[in-house]
């Protein structure tokens, strides 16, 4: 028997995959969390084979779920089941060791294939997203650029980025310009937007 974690905060979603995996004869669903930030106590205390994670959810995304699992080299493979197709989600997802890679509108038996993949050392990632991210290219923006983006987004002003990051003002618009450039962008919330649908920040 494989043991499965699935983690979504969407009950209704999370209830009736958990029911139609139950159906598969080698796959036994442990434990269902509906936050991010309870993956890890679900982890330890069932011990699940593989870890389903939903990308967004409150407490902590998928991705970073993924990456804390891979940090405290938990047993599991994780597998990410994802309404977002964005090509940044599935380029950060191959960094932190997912293994598989999902749409949720996929049939249950691409999901209990990608599960038995996964499980055996092997990688699954849905072709159209794979073949997204390889026209998508690497992520241009660096990790301070990503930052004071992900900060603009939240609604922080240039001043308190400055104060937050230790830079001057004048350094933070500097980074902001640079990456508006190379999202060709020319306001600072239209460069959030394109780099959210990208899945870069």
């Amino acid at each position: 028997m494989i043991r499965v974690l699935l983690a979504d905060d969407e009950h209704l979603i999370r209830g009736a995959v958990a029911a139609l995996l139950g159906l598969e004869h080698d796959l036994e669903v442990v434990a269902q969390v509906g936050r991010g930030d309870e993956v890890a106590a679900a982890v330890a205390e069932h011990d699940p084979d593989v870890a389903v994670l939903d990308i967004d959810m409150p407490g902590a995304d998928g991705l970073t779920v993924a990456e804390e699992l891979r940090r405290s080299a938990a047993r599991c493979s994780v597998c990410i089941l994802t309404s977002f197709g964005r090509p940044g989600y599935l380029q950060r997802a191959m960094t932190a060791g997912v293994r598989g890679f999902v749409a949720k509108d996929a049939p249950t038996e691409e999901l209990a294939a990608a599960i038995r993949k996964v499980h055996a050392g092997g990688r699954y990632l849905d072709s159209e997203l794979a073949a997204a991210a390889m026209a998508a290219g690497d992520n241009p923006l660096t990790e301070r650029e990503r930052e004071i983006l992900r900060l603009i987004g939240a609604g922080t002003e240039t001043s308190r980025i400055a104060t937050l990051l230790h830079l001057t003002e004048g350094t933070v618009r500097n980074y902001l310009s640079s990456a508006m450039a190379k999202l060709g962008e020319s306001n600072r919330l239209a460069a959030v937007r394109a780099a959210r649908e990208m899945g870069w920040i």
